[in-house]
């Protein structure tokens, strides 16, 4: 008569096969890490064409102009209060963006694939040790609301070089991803509700 455990052992190989397949995700964590290192290259070469601009480079200041979309009736000879505001809210846009990868990238690692063990590390973030699923998804909504806030922000500072259909759109898909994120919110407390709570 055969052993029991030795009959079940191919069937347990799936199931150790497919919690394994977790490590597939490794790649795109790591690509993600890739992805910040380009934003914050992007970031100080915005940072060094506003430097320059302050201190009178006109090639600065037209790449500087050029990126953000700025439009004007005359030639700009120097950084005027528009420009500056614009530049500096895309400096911002770029740094959420980067928290937004490092929520994604540690918060995802730590979620599906494996523990980081960090409970002792004095950096560790303070959001990281009640951080499941549900959570990341309500932090990533919040995240992505106000990456929204500031592209609205800029678009209506440089509202006169934009289409009406634009302006209203940007709206519409802010407010759309306002309600998203309450209808988010809304369900993860409903789910944690027990069936004793009387509600």
């Amino acid at each position: 008569m055969s052993d029991p455990v030795k009959a079940q052992a191919p069937i347990r190989a799936l199931p150790n096969l497919i919690f394994a397949s977790r490590w597939l995700q490794l790649p795109l964590y790591i690509g993600l890490i890739a992805a910040q290192g380009i934003y914050v290259f992007h970031f100080w070469v915005e940072l060094v064409h506003l430097i320059e601009a302050a201190f009178g480079s006109q090639a600065a200041l037209d790449k500087l102009v050029s990126s953000i979309g700025y439009k004007s009736d005359v030639q700009l000879t120097g950084l005027n209060e528009t420009v500056i505001m614009l530049v500096v809210l895309a400096l911002i846009d770029v740094v959420m963006i980067s928290n937004l990868l490092i929520m994604v990238i540690v918060g995802g690692y730590e979620t599906f694939v494996s523990r980081m063990h960090l409970e002792n590390h004095p950096d560790q973030p303070e959001w990281l040790s009640h951080v499941n699923a549900s959570v990341l998804k309500v932090k990533l909504a919040t995240a992505i609301i106000g990456i929204s806030s500031i592209h609205l922000l800029k678009t209506f500072i440089n509202a006169a070089n934009y289409d009406v259909k634009v302006l209203m759109w940007q709206t519409i898909i802010h407010v759309v991803f306002l309600l998203s994120a309450m209808a988010i919110a809304l369900t993860d407390k409903l789910m944690v509700r027990t069936p004793g709570d009387g509600h």
